[in-house]
């Protein structure tokens, strides 16, 4: 198995989110999001979690 590239791995996980609702993916950093001053674009709730690593 080949080794993962660290700037690969930043660039797809880094500050993603996912909305606990409707699965849509938004890229902001962590304080916003639990300050609640982000809403999902599709369906306007603010509850994320982060996005896991497969």
């Amino acid at each position: 198995m080949a080794t993962k590239i660290p700037e690969a791995m930043n660039r797809m996980y880094k500050n993603v989110f996912v909305c606990k609702d409707c699965s849509t993916r938004i890229r902001v950093e962590p304080k916003k999001i639990l300050s609640g001053k982000v809403r999902c674009r599709n369906c306007g709730r603010k509850s994320f979690r982060a996005i896991k690593k497969k």
